[in-house]
């Protein structure tokens, strides 16, 4: 005999399912660069000994977060120049102008794992850039 579910269980099993696809679909757009994608350039602008802003410019973008991981690898290898194993994600924001996207990201960059949830191994994040076909500075 068959057991009946109720409805509010089957939603909230439907609904874990559905976000689980969601993630997996959105990492795989994270992890798969552009197929058109024009990395323009890094700005560097050191704002305090380890605030560090990167400004960048790319043409072929699919959307902000293509504009993001650019500025996420640009920052991951300027803290590995710099000594630095991590580097913690303050912000980025994205405007784009005519096919030009630019990216302002802000990160800290440390010695040490920071506390905090937006923190980035800089080597991994490297290693995946160049995986990924995205410059580094």
């Amino acid at each position: 005999m068959a057991k009946i579910i109720p409805a509010t269980i089957l939603f909230a099993l439907l609904g874990s399912a559905l976000m689980a696809c969601a993630r997996d679909n959105a990492a795989r757009a994270i992890l798969s660069p552009p197929d058109r994608a024009e990395y323009l350039g890094v700005d560097t602008l050191l704002l305090d000994s380890n605030t560090v802003a990167f400004l960048v410019q790319m043409r072929g973008a699919r959307d902000r977060a293509d504009v993001a991981a650019y500025a996420r690898c640009a920052a991951a290898q300027y803290a590995l120049i710099r000594g630095y194993s991590f580097a913690q994600h303050v912000r980025t924001n994205v405007t784009r102008s005519g096919n030009i996207w630019i990216g302002d990201g802000g990160f800290v960059i440390s010695p040490d794992i920071p506390p905090g949830l937006r923190n980035m191994d800089a080597e991994v994040i490297v290693d995946d850039c160049r995986d990924q076909g995205i410059p580094t500075v």
